[in-house]
């Protein structure tokens, strides 16, 4: 009789050794006797004690991977080191099991690799100034390839690229000139439309010598505004030509 007892309560704790639990974002992927059998969890489920059940547990929430640096060469062969996330989750548990030995570090190592490939196809321009592109080419092509593993790629970023310093010197100076073009072109056109501002006033001066007088008699009420020491009277030509008339009628005048 104790024996009998000994041999259920052996038997019975076989049995409930055969429990398992699954959280919500798992799932469990089923061999029986090394065959593929199914998909279990989320909660509780039980397998065929002493081996002859056993589970591989899958996660299925977003995964963050920091991709370590990478040094690489872009197309115009300017040496880089680049930073770069990865985000990735499992859809398709069974696939991920059975299709690849290791799926988190396969698509590590893909992401690793096309990031350095997609960098060796830009240049240096491009890696800086067009990121998202580049992050949509990386993504797509990382994303390609995993599918059929049950893997989805949800993003795969650049984070950081460092340049050398001769190469940071380089584009500084290269940003500086562009600065001074930009300066020097914005001055040329300021002058050119004031010397077709200054141009216009002329022509309207030359047909209404009035208008000329006026700009006289204001230029000096200028001058005198101002805290000079010396100032400038311009007189009218008028009366320069009327001045030297009278002085040549009293000098004649005087000789008679």
């Amino acid at each position: 009789m104790p024996i009998l007892i000994i041999l259920l309560l052996v038997l019975a704790f076989i049995l409930l050794s055969g429990f398992r639990i699954a959280r919500e974002y798992e799932r469990a992927v089923v061999f029986r006797l090394g065959r593929y059998t199914g998909l279990r969890g989320p909660g509780l489920f039980w397998l065929i004690p002493l081996g002859a059940e056993n589970e591989n547990r899958v996660d299925l929430r977003i995964v963050t991977k920091p991709i370590e640096q990478q040094e690489t060469i872009t197309r115009d062969s300017v040496t880089v080191k680049v930073n770069a996330v990865l985000w990735y989750k499992v859809d398709d548990p069974k696939k991920a099991v059975l299709t690849v030995e290791d799926f988190r570090g396969a698509v590590q190592q893909l992401a690793l690799t096309t990031l350095r490939n997609v960098i060796g196809q830009h240049d240096l321009d491009e890696v800086l100034k067009e990121r998202d592109k580049i992050n949509t080419l990386l993504r797509k092509t990382v994303y390609e390839t995993t599918t059929p593993w049950g893997v989805t790629v949800e993003l795969l970023e650049m984070k950081d690229v460092e340049i050398p310093q001769d190469m940071q010197r380089v584009m500084a100076m290269e940003a500086e000139a562009m600065r001074e073009k930009r300066a020097r072109i914005i001055k040329a056109e300021a002058e050119l439309e004031a010397s077709q501002k200054l141009a216009d006033a002329a022509r309207l001066m030359v047909g209404n010598p009035a208008a000329l007088e006026l700009r006289r008699m204001q230029m000096v009420s200028e001058v005198g505004a101002e805290n000079n020491s010396t100032t400038v009277i311009m007189i009218p030509a008028e009366f320069v030509r009327m001045a030297g008339s009278l002085s040549q009628f009293l000098e004649g005048k005087h000789n008679t």
